[in-house]
């Protein structure tokens, strides 16, 4: 069996990422200085949001709309500061972001070019010609943050899928998310190994999960920190699939984004494969192999070491009995199987 695992073959097949137009990243800006060219109204939804993080930041300008003034006596974190005079290269020294907003491209560039020469990220807005990095829409779970790129191109179309993705998250998450940064303080408690830490996140993800509205209380807590550890017998969870990616249900991409090794066929989509956990180990199978001794064993012996194991599969008519075929094999091997979830159908 050539291709059970990617780690001795490589197989394109198992790509864990296709191209991407832009870097997701998020900048710590909290104390650091931002400089922000511009007194008009795109500018001061700039300056908002960047002090939301907790950045200085220093906005050069002839004339403010009115809104400024409101803004820099009570920002919503860090510190607008107000210069009433036209950005120099002298100003861009020492600053960890420069943002810009310019009614002609002349200007925009040589601010730009500036920027640059300084060593410092840029941002002109409305013009991505001149941009180092782009501001997304963003979902604001905070310290949940979820940002959302369509490279410049359809910023409306990106505060809809902004909207959709608020609809799925509930304000809730936010306090989990505390929870979590607090217990990160605490890396003692979380287990003496690696293995340990991640199964109790794993344990805290899936509470979190089930009681989102909800903030996590101390009770719930200790209850993460001393849930037993003993082994439980090995098991594999069965995913059937469509090729439609949008055809995914919850419950199937939850699964996809907490194994530690998924097995799946060859032709499975790399739509669908967009939703595995970048840290999962991969393991393509071959049409012919599906089902065969040696997929068999390669999955029994990835959940005997305790890993969460996920065998994707792409469901069609035709592969019924193969389909059944396979989970007797694994059951015949002494691991428990689960479907756990189906596709919606198309």
């Amino acid at each position: 069996m050539p291709n059970v695992n990617e780690r001795s073959v490589p197989n394109p097949s198992a790509s864990r990422i296709g191209p991407l137009a832009n870097l997701p990243v998020f900048f710590k800006l909290d104390g650091k200085r931002v400089v922000l060219v511009g007194g008009g109204e795109p500018a001061l939804w700039k300056a908002e949001l960047l002090s939301a993080t907790g950045a200085l930041v220093e906005v050069f300008a002839e004339t403010f709309v009115s809104g400024f003034y409101e803004l820099s006596a009570a920002p919503p974190n860090g510190q607008i500061l107000l210069v009433d005079r036209k950005w120099t290269v002298r100003d861009l020294a020492y600053a960890a972001l420069a943002v810009g907003s310019f009614g002609d491209d002349a200007e925009a560039a040589a601010f730009a070019s500036a920027a640059r020469d300084a060593g410092v990220p840029v941002n002109v807005v409305d013009r991505p010609a001149f941009c180092d990095f782009q501001f997304g829409a963003i979902v604001n779970r905070s310290p949940l943050v979820v940002g959302i790129s369509t490279d410049g191109a359809a910023p409306v179309f990106g505060q809809a899928i902004r909207s959709l993705i608020e609809s799925l998250l509930p304000d809730g998450f936010r306090r989990w998310a505390r929870a979590a940064g607090d217990l990160r303080q605490r890396p003692g408690d979380l287990g003496d190994t690696a293995d340990k830490k991640r199964r109790f996140w794993q344990r805290f993800t899936d509470l979190a999960l089930r009681a989102p509205d909800m903030a996590p209380t101390e009770a719930d807590l200790a209850q993460l920190l001393d849930a037993p550890t003993a082994d439980v017998r090995a098991s594999v969870s069965i995913l059937d699939i469509c090729k439609e990616a949008d055809a995914l249900t919850l419950g199937a991409v939850r699964l996809l984004r907490t194994a530690d090794d998924i097995f799946f066929d060859e032709d499975v989509p790399s739509e669908v494969r967009d939703f595995m956990r970048r840290e999962a180990r991969r393991h393509p199978i071959s049409p012919g192999d599906a089902g065969s001794q040696a997929a068999v064993d390669a999955l029994a012996s990835a959940a005997a070491s305790g890993a969460r194991v996920v065998r994707l599969r792409l469901r069609t008519e035709q592969d019924d009995r193969g389909a059944v075929a396979e989970v007797d094999a694994l059951r015949a091997a002494g691991l428990s199987v689960m479907i756990v979830s189906r596709t919606r159908e198309p």
